[in-house]
């Protein structure tokens, strides 16, 4: 699937919006980590990816490494990093009579630190792949780097020196930062193991992508998608509680739409606010569904009073995409994103977050007691309804379908089940029929698995649905997650739509969810 570029749009800038988000923007917490211990990569078939690593010394011993050209070593800093790199560095032997020249390369998995980037064939730009080859004409010195890294191993290649020294480092600190608060992060009890550490990396997940927005992931995009901080903000409510986080980046969106009210899918932030010009059918209704989460956690009137007339046309604009049978309209573009999956045909899913967020734009009509808008979007709720009933459900397989080839995945059962388009018997007795069945289009990332956990948390199905978070999340964790990542499937490890997982983003917004599930429904 293409990308597409959307070149008729036009931004409709509304500056009081954009301060008040400028007015939120957070401090950022600091702590400098040293590097813990010094490791080998090696081939190894039972990891993912096929590379594991083995420690070769302490941390401590990092000084007495003496590296000449050719020489490389790596740095293991034991746990996920995201901030800002110094690195102590000086001569061996003779004076230097020629620059150090170094590379560094940062790995968030053990891949990127043990296949060279120039092998790299995936569709992404490669300048996202973590390296940096420099010069260094003064030893000693003190390396600090501006750019800012998503990494927990470090490779450093002398690449050359000359004939007369070497080279060691001698220290080697990252001044990790987060808007989160660590001290606001409630502990909470678990007899389960296995659930306590998909816990904790869930919220080491959720913090490390914490800065001046929530972000999608710190090695890449490195920026603020709607659908991403959808998730964030439901697990930031049960964990660091930076709500005026969430405030400023539901304002930011409210900014910057193009002339028909629209919200853009992702936000740039620097070096100003800038919208992207990709526009998503799915993406954009769930503004709608954020601010009501929003509200619901804060109460904050002030804001939902503000951004109420943003939200409402998010929904109004997503009831002007049905056709004449109350259905949403699909086509090949890429129209709605549902999950990165080539095979998924996207009416259904997208027709039910039509649905569920119109359950939520009631429920913030009403709250804002505007009865007449609360009354039609009522009357828009129960029509469309009874259409997907009618044109989407098929009885005799006893799944809905989607688009002109009436595709069974498990995108349009679970999100029509969040919808509540059936009862809630129906739509346990559904689900238990998906999780038996191995021909429907089936899912390949945490956004689309957290969605089918919840909907079996809110059918009755606490068992299946903690299974399902020891499955998948669990099976990230076996597989050496330090962080939880943008894609994950358990039967084909090697997946990315990118096409090359060394570009796979390894701590991801949209995976940080289990805190939320586990908190919420447990």
């Amino acid at each position: 699937m293409e990308f597409q570029q959307n070149l008729d749009h036009e931004i409709v800038r509304n500056e009081r919006f954009e301060k008040v988000a400028d007015q939120l923007k957070p401090t950022l917490h600091r702590e400098n980590v040293e590097v813990a211990r010094l490791v080998e990569v090696e081939k190894d078939e039972g990891k993912i990816h096929g590379w594991g690593v083995r420690e070769i010394d302490s941390g401590a011993a990092l000084e007495d490494k003496v590296l000449g050209k050719g020489d490389s070593i790596i740095l293991d800093f034991n746990d996920h990093l995201v901030g800002y790199l110094k690195l102590d560095v000086k001569p061996v032997g003779s004076p230097p009579d020629a620059p150090l020249h170094l590379k560094l390369t940062f790995g968030e998995m053990p891949v990127e630190v043990a296949e060279p980037f120039s092998n790299y064939k995936g569709r992404l730009s490669s300048s996202w792949l973590q390296e940096e080859i420099i010069h260094v004409d003064v030893l000693p010195q003190v390396l600090e780097f501006s750019r800012r890294y998503s990494f927990r191993y470090l490779k450093l290649e002398v690449l050359d020196t000359s004939p007369k020294y070497k080279v060691s480092f001698t220290k080697a600190v990252v001044e990790t930062v987060t808007s989160a608060d660590k001290e606001k992060l409630v502990p909470a009890e678990y007899k389960d193991n296995e659930l306590a550490e998909i816990e904790r990396i869930s919220n080491k997940t959720l913090l490390d992508c914490m800065q001046d927005v929530f972000e999608d992931g710190p090695k890449r995009d490195r920026r603020l998608w709607l659908g991403d901080l959808h998730l964030q903000a439901q697990a930031n409510y049960v964990s660091f509680q930076n709500n005026d986080l969430v405030k400023r980046n539901l304002y930011q969106f409210a900014a910057v739409p193009n002339q028909h009210g629209q919200v853009s899918a992702n936000l740039f932030i620097a070096p100003t606010l800038i919208p992207d010009d990709t526009f998503l059918y799915d993406y954009s209704l769930l503004f709608t569904s954020t601010l009501h989460d929003y509200y619901e956690a804060t109460g904050d009137k002030e804001t939902l009073v503000d951004l109420w007339p943003t939200a409402l046309r998010q929904v109004e604009l997503g009831i002007e995409r049905l056709d004449e049978n109350n259905i949403v309209i699909d086509d090949e573009t890429w129209w709605s994103f549902i999950d990165w999956q080539g095979d998924l045909n996207k009416q259904a899913p997208s027709q039910a977050i039509l649905l569920f967020v119109l359950r939520k734009a009631i429920a913030l009509a009403e709250a804002l007691e505007k009865k007449a808008e609360q009354e039609k979007l009522a009357e828009a709720l129960e029509r469309i309804t009874q259409a997907t009933v009618e044109h989407l459900w098929d009885e005799e397989q006893g799944f809905f379908i989607s688009g002109s080839d009436r595709q069974v995945s498990w995108a349009s059962q679970v999100w029509m089940v969040l919808a509540g388009v059936l009862e809630k018997e129906d739509n346990q007795q559904l689900l238990k029929r998906l999780l038996k069945d191995k021909e429907a289009v089936g899912m390949n990332t945490p956004y689309m698995h957290h969605h089918l956990v919840e909907a079996l948390f809110i059918s009755d199905l606490k068992k299946e649905a903690l299974d399902w978070i020891k499955m998948y999340w669990g099976g990230m964790v076996r597989d050496g997650a330090d962080t939880f990542w943008e894609l994950y499937n358990p039967e084909d490890k090697e997946f990315s739509p990118y096409g090359d997982h060394i570009i796979n983003s390894y701590c991801h917004a949209w995976s940080c969810t289990p805190t939320y599930l586990l908190r919420k429904y447990l």
